[in-house]
């Protein structure tokens, strides 16, 4: 899939192959374009294809790495051997509070490589000036597939 990215964009997705697609695209255009932000914010219900999207967006950074959510650990750090560059891939569902972030070192990712968090909802003071903003939804009810995928330059 090869996408144009004015900002905002948005488009419809069929299939979690189709989301993941559209994060690969996002990757590739953050690795054209180096003024994109290097911080992705995903916003979306449970089971809307957050991770299918972060799936995607790793294929092309960290084509080697097995992408889970990471629910528990809270980050998964993806490591591209060639390259030597690191993409940090964020659950926010279980932060609480900015304590939270403190004592994981949330603010020194950023410095370190991309960043990629789903559930930003929760952490709307954390969020770094610049980033990308993608929202997830579920929009047809009768193609439990479908989702519509907003992309916005903040």
């Amino acid at each position: 899939m090869n996408k144009d990215f004015t900002f905002p964009l948005c488009m419809q997705t069929l299939s979690p192959t189709e989301t993941e697609e559209v994060g690969a695209a996002l990757a590739n255009a953050m690795m054209t374009d180096k003024t994109l932000p290097r911080f992705v914010a995903l916003y979306g219900d449970l089971g809307v294809g957050k991770t299918a999207f972060t799936r995607g967006f790793a294929s092309v950074l960290s084509p080697e790495s097995l992408v889970r959510s990471p629910t528990f650990t809270l980050v998964n750090e993806y490591r591209n051997k060639a390259t030597k560059t690191s993409l940090f891939h964020f659950d926010m569902y279980r932060i609480d509070s900015e304590d939270d972030l403190y004592s994981m070192g949330f603010d020194d990712y950023p410095d370190r490589g991309i960043c990629i968090a789903e559930w930003c909802e929760k952490i709307p003071y954390a969020l770094p000036l610049h980033y990308l903003r993608v929202i997830i939804t579920k929009n047809n009810a009768d193609t439990p597939d479908s989702r519509e995928i907003r992309i916005e330059r903040i």
